[in-house]
């Protein structure tokens, strides 16, 4: 036997969040990496390009996009070595909703993101180098 009052037969759900964001997946222009930043690393350049597409992007104030620059340096720096700055990097870009988990917490969604078919001629020829990726993450772990 349950306890209380049975539940209405067409319940709606009415605690939907007035701050929700519901974000395209759809690859956007981003911003150029600018060159007075002086970033040396490759990883660094790709958290750039990463962020600068990423649906989160399309929605950014020059605040964020300033956030954006002095966060990449500070992935620069790790990157050449100074890993003290990895629990700042994952603060910052928390915020920005990076994981599924900080996305829930931002009540943010990404529509389409799922159902995606992979693009024609994406096959192994297509896919991002990560050597240099590698290279670099290698170098950091093994000089420590």
């Amino acid at each position: 036997m349950t306890r209380g009052p049975r539940p209405k037969d067409n319940a709606v759900r009415r605690n939907k969040h007035e701050h929700a964001q519901a974000l395209s997946a759809g690859a956007t222009e981003g911003r150029a990496l600018p060159p007075g930043l002086g970033i040396q690393s490759a990883g660094a350049r790709r958290f750039w390009k990463t962020w600068a597409t990423s649906p989160q992007s399309t929605t950014w104030a020059e605040t964020d996009w300033a956030e954006l620059e002095i966060t990449t340096k500070l992935v620069d720096a790790f990157y050449l070595g100074d890993t003290k700055h990895a629990g700042e990097i994952r603060q910052r870009v928390a915020k920005w909703g990076a994981t599924v988990e900080d996305r829930a917490r931002l009540r943010m969604t990404i529509d389409g993101d799922e159902d995606q078919a992979p693009e024609e001629g994406a096959g192994p020829e297509a896919a991002p180098q990560t050597t240099d990726m590698d290279a670099e993450l290698y170098r950091l772990l093994s000089e420590n």
